[in-house]
C-alpha cells in the first residue's frame, strides 16, 4: 500500500543542508515533520508540489534578527521568509525580557511608529506571546547582557557590586532555564559598553552551564578590532563556551587591512579547540543610531539624560571635538562612515522629520546651514529618538572574503516587515529584505564564491549545531519540516539603498513546521511559527 502523506515535494535537486551536493529527489512531509527524503518517495499526498529545476533545502535561519517588535504589529515576518527564513534569532545585546517595571515604562516612552502592548515580563513570556499572537516563523533568542544589566543597574558607568552581579547571574540562569540560546552582548553601545570583562565572563560561565553561546557585537569594529577581538576570545575562554562574534567587519577604510589578521585569530582559536564561529551581511554598509557617532560618557544615564546633556553649549563643543579624533577608546561611526557624506538618514520618529528620510547628514546640514556635528546632536534631541542611519564603511573585498569562511554563518541584522502600511513610514537598510536572496543570487550565482550546497549549509546547518538546536537545519526524517524551494537562476534581492521597500524575489515555496507559508511565492497568511528553544530549556512543548 502506497504512504500517504501531507505534503509531497517533487523531483527538486534536493539539498539537505550538510554540505553535500544537491541529488534530485523528493521530500515528503507528515503533520510537522520531514518523513522521507529520497530519489523518489512512493504514494499520494493532499499537497503536491513540482519542484522540476528547484533548488529543496531546509529553512534558513537568521542568526540576528531585531524582528522583535515587528512581529507583534505583523506575525506574517514577509520580509524574510519570501527570503526562506524559517527562524529568527533575536536579543543581541538587548532582548524582550527580563524586564522590569522601569525598563516597560521605557519602552513605551520610546516607541515610534511601531506600538504595542507589553503583556510579559521575562524573555521566555515574550516568546510564548509573540506565538500565541501567531507568526509565520520560528522565533528563539538570546537574553541581552545590557538588559540584566539595566534591570539591576539602570544607565549608570560602574561595575555592578557582589549582590548585583549575583542577581544579573540569576537573571541569566532564569531565561536559560526558560529556553534563551545564551547571553549576548553589544558592546559599542552605552549602558553595554560600561560592562567589563569580568563582568561579562560571569554572565557567559551561567550560559555556559546549560550549553548555551555566547555571542557579542564585540567592542569596536574599527580602530582596535583585534584588541576587541582579544576580549572576545578571554571571555569564551574564561567562561569554557562556545562563542560568536555577530556581524564581523572591519570599519573605516583605514582598518579595512585588518580582517585578515582578524581571520587568523580566528583560525588559531579553532585549531587550539575553541568553538569559535562568526556571522555576517551581505552588504558594504551598516545600521545603527546616531548614538553610534557619540562617545558613551555622553549617554550615560539613559535617553534622556543624553537628551538634556547635548543641550549644554560645553558638552556639545567637547561631542564635536570627539567625533573628529580617531584613535579614542570608543567605536567612531562618524569617522568610520568617512564623514557625514557617509551617514544615510533612514528613520524618524517625529512626523515633522520625516522628510529628511534618504537624505545624507552631510545634505541635511548644508541644508541647515550648520556643521554636520551639530546637526547630529540637533536631530537627536528634535527626534526624541536615536535616530536609525545606514553607515557606509565596509570593503566589498572584506564581504567576498569573509563570505568564504566556513565558520561563517549569515543575518540580516534588520526586523522582519512587510512592504506595506505602518513599515512604510521609514527606510530600512536594504539588508532586511535582501541579506540571504543576495547571498544566493549575486555572490553564489553570480560571482560563485562558495558552491550551492556550501552557502546552504552555512544557512541551515552550520548555524542550528551551533545553537545546539534539535532536529532543525537538515532534510532528513524526524527533523522539523521547516523548507525552501527556490529557483536558484532568478533567485535575487531587489532592495535598494533608495528603494528598500522591495521584497526579495526567486523564493517558490516555503513551510514552517509542515504548513505552507509561501505558496508560489506569495504568503497564505499562515503563523504556524513556534518558539524554538535553547539547550537548557527546563519545560515542556
Amino acid at each position: 500500500m502506497a504512504h500517504r502523506y501531507d505534503v509531497l515535494i517533487r523531483n527538486g535537486m534536493v539539498y539537505d543542508g550538510s554540505g553535500s551536493p544537491g541529488e534530485p529527489g523528493d521530500v515528503g512531509i507528515s503533520g510537522d515533520r520531514i518523513v522521507a527524503v529520497n530519489p523518489a518517495v512512493s504514494g499520494r499526498a493532499a499537497v503536491e508540489i513540482d519542484a522540476t529545476g528547484m533548488a529543496v533545502a531546509p529553512g534558513f535561519i537568521n542568526m540576528l534578527s531585531w524582528a522583535g517588535d515587528d512581529l507583534l504589529v505583523d506575525g506574517r515576518s514577509q520580509s524574510d521568509i519570501r527570503q526562506g527564513v524559517t527562524l529568527e534569532v533575536m536579543g543581541e545585546g538587548s532582548s524582550m525580557g527580563p524586564w522590569n517595571e522601569s525598563m516597560k515604562q521605557e519602552d513605551l516612552e520610546q516607541q515610534g511608529d511601531i506600538k504595542y502592548e507589553i503583556a510579559w515580563t521575562t524573555l521566555g513570556e515574550y516568546l510564548d506571546h509573540l506565538v500565541r499572537r501567531g507568526v509565520s516563523c520560528n522565533v528563539a533568542s538570546f537574553v541581552g547582557a545590557t538588559t540584566v544589566r539595566i534591570h539591576e543597574l539602570g544607565y549608570a558607568n560602574r561595575p555592578p557590586n557582589e549582590d548585583e552581579l549575583r542577581r544579573m547571574q540569576m537573571l541569566v540562569r532564569q531565561a536559560m532555564e526558560e529556553g534563551a540560546m545564551g547571553v549576548a552582548s553589544s558592546l559599542i553601545y552605552s549602558p553595554a559598553a560600561y560592562a567589563d570583562t569580568q563582568e561579562l565572563i560571569a554572565l557567559a560561565k551561567v550560559a555556559a552551564e546549560y550549553g548555551g553561546m555566547y555571542i557579542s557585537h564585540i567592542r569596536n569594529e574599527a580602530d582596535t578590532l583585534l584588541e576587541a577581538f582579544d576580549e572576545f576570545l578571554t571571555i569564551a575562554r574564561e567562561a569554557s563556551i562556545a562563542a560568536e562574534i555577530y556581524h564581523l567587519k572591519a570599519s573605516g577604510q583605514y582598518n579595512w587591512n585588518k580582517l585578515d589578521a582578524l581571520i587568523e585569530r580566528i583560525e588559531r582559536a579553532r585549531k587550539q579547540g575553541l568553538a569559535i564561529t562568526a556571522d555576517m551581511y551581505t552588504y558594504h554598509a551598516s545600521s545603527t543610531g546616531l548614538d553610534a557617532i557619540m562617545p558613551p560618557w555622553v549617554q550615560e544615564g539613559g535617553h534622556r539624560a543624553w537628551i538634556e546633556r547635548l543641550k549644554d553649549p560645553a558638552t556639545r563643543a567637547r561631542v564635536r571635538k570627539e567625533m573628529n579624533e580617531p584613535g579614542r577608546d570608543w567605536d567612531n561611526g562618524y569617522l568610520s562612515a568617512g564623514g557625514p557624506e557617509g551617514i544615510l538618514l533612514i528613520g524618524f520618529k517625529q512626523d515633522a522629520l520625516k522628510p529628511l528620510t534618504g537624505k545624507s547628514l552631510a545634505e541635511v546640514a548644508a541644508a541647515r546651514g550648520k556643521p554636520p556635528e551639530e546637526v547630529a546632536m540637533d536631530l537627536v534631541i528634535e527626534d526624541d529618538s536615536r535616530v536609525a542611519a545606514v553607515f557606509f564603511s565596509m570593503s566589498e573585498d572584506n564581504i567576498r572574503k569573509q563570505i568564504r569562511q566556513p565558520w561563517m554563518s549569515f543575518c540580516s541584522d534588520g526586523g522582519s516587515i512587510s512592504a506595506e502600511g505602518v513599515f512604510l513610514k521609514r527606510n530600512r537598510h536594504p539588508r532586511t529584505y535582501g541579506t540571504f536572496a543576495r547571498l544566493l543570487g549575486k555572490y553564489v550565482r553570480d560571482e560563485k564564491l562558495i558552491p550551492l550546497e556550501e552557502a546552504i549549509r552555512r544557512l541551515t546547518s552550520l548555524p542550528a549545531a551551533n545553537l545546539k538546536l534539535r532536529n532543525r537545519g537538515r532534510l532528513a526524517p524526524e527533523y522539523f519540516a521547516d523548507v525552501v524551494v527556490f529557483d536558484p537562476v532568478t533567485v535575487r534581492d531587489n532592495a535598494t539603498f533608495d528603494r528598500p521597500h522591495q521584497y526579495a524575489t526567486g523564493v517558490a515555496h516555503v513551510f514552517v513546521n509542515g504548513e505552507q507559508v509561501i505558496r508560489d511565492g506569495e504568503h497564505t497568511g499562515a503563523l504556524p511559527g513556534r518558539v524554538v528553544r535553547g539547550p537548557g530549556w527546563r519545560g515542556k512543548d
